[in-house]
């Protein structure tokens, strides 16, 4: 899923409720619904896959990332059948009542030949999504050209902290079996998965709290204008709002009753719908994908969701570097492609790279990926195809590492508490120094 601005290019701000301390509820987030048509079977992941997979393609992640306040706010309740005309501080009025209703009535009516999604059920939920102004808000760019200054120490210290680590290992305690049986499966490291849940939303403890409904409605309905890209971006979440309902109606959910990130992003991963409907994975065997409250079906999911997006078991994802024999030219040529992996061990050589001992046997494409830390120099690292899967999830290269360094710290804690297993599958060659217990 190509990844919005936002949550992208300045990964630094990327600051989902799970990123920064918060207090959000961890409470199961939705119930099944009673009504009998919930329960029809599933749609093959067929029927969604062009949809879903374009949109998995061009988002660059699961998930969006939440930025702004991380304090949390009341969950909205479903009764309202039209958006509020009230105009709060630093908030955008609401669209009118009228072009709201029109494009619900619009959107419901989609449905009509639909045979997995009545229409009139669509339209009465649809009637009952309230407009959120915060969501706009969080969603409008941000305006004149104020920057704000990378720091990956600082990141990683927010994002790896003992806190995190220590509710990993728990995690990873309560989960052993899965977490062997998927990466067995998938082929995905254990530590790669629990650093991707913990990042998300501290293994489950952070999953947002507004309602997804209105959420998706917001921005498919509403989204700001100031965006360059702003009808891409509406039609975008039109599609996700009908992935939403989709994945409602499969897996017997309440769709007045999720919540999530300010993006429509839920659970335990954090999976945005089209994500949930085409990587889920009802490992658990409970008759539906439950990522709101099934750890199960959450490792799986994940591991399923890096396996498509080019994980390649038993190879590493980053290895240290030497740049001390490298021009400022040959860098400009080092850093041009990004985290696109490009160059192999002989392309850098020739451009003055060298890879630690541990990282020279590898046969795959690199790329140099380049860690700013505010006013000292930044730091390197040869990230290969593995560290390009991870930032599928979310595309920045900050986030991907951090997910990495955390799943390595919680395995040497856990590790630690386990003198007999087994060796996990490599995941950094040669890590960088770390302060990580």
């Amino acid at each position: 899923m190509a990844a919005p601005e936002l949550a992208h290019q300045a990964p630094f701000m990327m600051i989902r409720p799970m990123l920064l301390p918060s207090t959000f509820a961890s409470a199961p987030l939705a119930m099944h619904c009673e009504m009998p048509a919930c329960k029809r079977p599933a749609p093959s992941k067929a029927v969604v896959h062009a949809t879903a997979l374009a949109i998995s393609i061009w988002l660059g992640g699961a998930a969006y990332a939440q930025t702004g306040p991380d304090a949390p706010i009341a969950t909205l309740a479903p009764v309202s059948v039209t958006p509020s005309e009230t105009v709060t501080p630093n908030m955008e009025p609401a669209p009118s009542v009228s072009s709201w209703a029109e494009q619900v009535r619009a959107f419901a009516g989609t449905f009509a030949a639909d045979p997995d999604i009545p229409s009139e059920w669509a339209s009465q939920i649809l009637a009952q999504a309230q407009y959120n102004a915060r969501v706009k808000r969080l969603m409008t760019p941000a305006q004149g050209s104020t920057s704000t200054v990378r720091d990956w120490q600082g990141y990683r210290a927010r994002l790896v902290s003992p806190a995190r680590i220590d509710a990993g290992v728990q995690f990873w305690r309560r989960n052993q079996q899965v977490l062997q049986e998927v990466q067995k499966q998938w082929g995905v490291p254990a530590s790669v998965i629990v650093g991707i849940i913990g990042i998300e939303t501290s293994y489950g403890q952070n999953v947002g709290n507004i309602r997804v409904l209105d959420a998706l409605s917001t921005l498919a309905f509403d989204y700001p204008q100031e965006h360059p890209r702003a009808l891409e971006r509406a039609a975008y979440f039109r599609k996700e709002l009908e992935q939403f309902l989709r994945l409602c109606r499969a897996n017997g959910l309440d769709p007045l009753s999720i919540t999530g990130s300010f993006a429509g992003a839920m659970g335990i991963p954090q999976f945005m719908p089209s994500s949930w409907m085409l990587y889920g994975e009802d490992y658990d065997s409970s008759g539906g994908v439950n990522l709101l409250t099934s750890a199960h079906d959450a490792i799986a999911s994940v591991a399923n969701y890096l396996r498509a997006h080019g994980w390649k078991p038993d190879q590493p994802a980053y290895f240290n570097i030497d740049l001390r024999q490298t021009t400022a030219a040959q860098m400009a040529t080092l850093l041009a492609p990004d985290i696109l992996p490009t160059f192999d061990q002989a392309a850098l050589t020739a451009l003055g790279a060298q890879l630690m001992p541990s990282g020279q046997r590898y046969e795959g494409q690199m790329a140099l990926v380049e860690l700013k830390n505010g006013e000292n120099p930044p730091e390197y690292i040869a990230g290969t195809e593995n560290f390009y899967a991870v930032t599928r999830y979310n595309q920045s290269s900050y986030y991907a590492l951090a997910v990495l360094q955390l799943g390595e710290a919680v395995q040497r804690r856990f590790d630690l508490l386990q003198p007999t297993a087994a060796p996990a599958a490599p995941v950094a060659a040669s890590s960088l120094p770390t302060d990580a217990p």
